[in-house]
């Protein structure tokens, strides 16, 4: 993910907003860093020490919450550091610098990946449990581990071409950190390329498969008859446990639509080269990081808001660590 459009950087410096706008992403990133990074480590320690929660979802949204951890570890500090100094110059010295040209865009995009995965794996998972609910689960519990090594495996194999497309460059006595494709993969490919079925296989075409899942699954639950009188009310108790953890499903996927959508659109405007790199584009530009950043720390938010699980699970986590201080 980056804050240039492959191109070139984006114009600023005529821009009569740029302080506000460049205060307003520092406050806005500064606030997703310190959000995600407690806000996923609690969801990490409340699905490993309750064990109700111990579920193939649980395990799923727990996965989830690691990969959005690489975000604010590795993505968010060094475009603070970006902002701060007004420039993409790498000052660190030494082959450390080499290491963060290449690990930063890497596992940037390495999270997103695993993120988008354990979002298709909810969606079938809640599937088979609504849809299907007298078979056998789609995804076992002891499965699951499987699933979420290949989630790992698929994000690392498909970004790790940007552990050999970034390097260092000098440019007017700076140093940047730029990709360079065709060095790298030649003549015959192309970064755009790249980043174009990055955006079909990683977000448009999980969002389209997700939204004919959900859909089905509602669908369902408000055509679903009752087997008999005497079923009713634990069918009645299933249906609303099916519709709690949707709600929390649907919410984490729309929410990923929202946030991630207008970054993608935007690349593409950007990469067919039909807007002027005009300030109020240079604004909007801005505002479509932040938004993507902020996926990050929305979703253990969400989590918290949605599953009075994971509520109960946070006040257990604060009173034995507050009865550990004592």
């Amino acid at each position: 993910m980056n804050s240039t459009t492959g191109n070139g950087s984006i114009e600023s410096s005529s821009c009569f907003s740029l302080t506000a706008s460049k205060i307003g992403q520092i406050i806005s990133l500064s606030l997703t860093l310190a959000v995600s990074l407690v806000g996923n480590s609690l969801i990490v320690i409340i699905v490993c020490k309750t064990p109700t929660l111990r579920k193939p979802i649980n395990y799923f949204i727990a996965n989830m919450a690691v990969s959005d951890l690489l975000f604010p570890i590795f993505w968010l500090p060094w475009r603070l550091s970006e902002l701060h100094y007004n420039d993409n110059s790498w000052s660190i010295g030494g082959q450390f610098r080499q290491a963060l040209c290449k690990i930063v865009p890497f596992f940037s995009y390495v999270s997103i990946t695993v993120s988008v995965q354990n979002l298709i794996l909810i969606a079938v998972d809640r599937f088979g449990a609504v849809v299907f609910p007298l078979r056998s689960p789609f995804i076992r519990c002891e499965l699951s581990p499987f699933f979420i090594l290949a989630t790992w495996i698929v994000a690392v194999a498909f970004s790790s071409s940007y552990l050999f497309v970034f390097d260092l460059f000098k440019y007017q006595g700076e140093t940047e950190c730029i990709e360079r494709w065709k060095k790298a993969f030649g003549e015959s490919s192309s970064f755009t390329d790249f980043i174009v079925a990055f955006f079909i296989v990683f977000i448009y075409l999980p969002v389209l498969l997700l939204a004919i899942l959900y859909s089905i699954i509602l669908i369902n639950l408000k055509t679903q008859v009752h087997p008999g009188e005497q079923f009713a009310n634990t069918q009645q108790q299933q249906n609303r446990r099916n519709r709690n953890v949707l709600q929390l499903s649907i919410t984490i996927v729309t929410v990923f639509v929202l946030c991630w959508l207008p970054y993608t659109t935007n690349f593409f405007i950007v990469r067919a080269g039909s807007i002027h790199f005009s300030c109020g584009f240079q604004l909007y530009f801005d505002v479509t990081i932040c938004m993507a950043s902020s996926y990050c720390a929305i979703n253990p938010l969400i989590c918290f808001i949605f599953s009075s699980n994971y509520r109960q699970g946070l006040k257990r986590v604060i009173n034995s660590s507050t009865v550990v201080e004592t």
